[in-house]
């Protein structure tokens, strides 16, 4: 994470741009009289938003731990994809 203040991150946009997608993080823009914001890649954005998505139905994070521990444990099953 990085953190700028507004003028650098008008100042040097670009970069700012550039970075975050390049580095796949984000950075923080402080603004002195008003709230920061934060500034992210899309691919970052969309891979928040499906996490986001993932987790707000218990049904889903049931499932999604059940499959951890199956992991852990060693009960995996490797399979050639298909190109259906």
């Amino acid at each position: 994470m990085r953190v700028v203040n507004f003028s650098e991150a008008r100042n040097k946009l670009k970069s700012v741009l550039d970075q975050v997608v390049d580095d796949a993080d984000y950075t923080v823009i402080s603004r002195r009289d008003a709230d920061d914001a934060v500034v992210m890649s899309l691919d970052q954005f969309n891979g928040l938003m499906e996490t986001v998505h993932l987790l707000k139905t218990p049904a889903n994070v049931a499932h999604l731990e059940k499959s951890i521990q199956q992991y852990k444990e060693g009960k995996v099953v490797q399979r050639e994809l298909s190109d259906d």
